[in-house]
């Protein structure tokens, strides 16, 4: 995926989850902050297994995608 690409979906992904506003608003406030992506993620699943997040992000896409699971 160009960075071009990755960029347009991630932005898509937070105005659909967040709405504008507050897209823009994590934006900022992640530019702003001294913000290290992988402390904050140890952070947020330090309490979690491999397997519970898996299990919640794969609960989560097919929430987000049913089209993609019907037969």
């Amino acid at each position: 995926m160009s960075d071009s690409i990755l960029r347009v979906s991630g932005m898509r992904a937070l105005n659909d989850i967040l709405g504008e506003v507050n897209a823009e608003k994590f934006i900022y406030l992640i530019n702003k902050d001294n913000f290290d992506y992988t402390e904050w993620q140890k952070d947020l699943y330090q309490d979690m297994n491999t397997d519970e997040i898996l299990n919640m992000a794969d609960k989560y896409y097919k929430e987000r995608y049913p089209e993609e699971f019907k037969n």
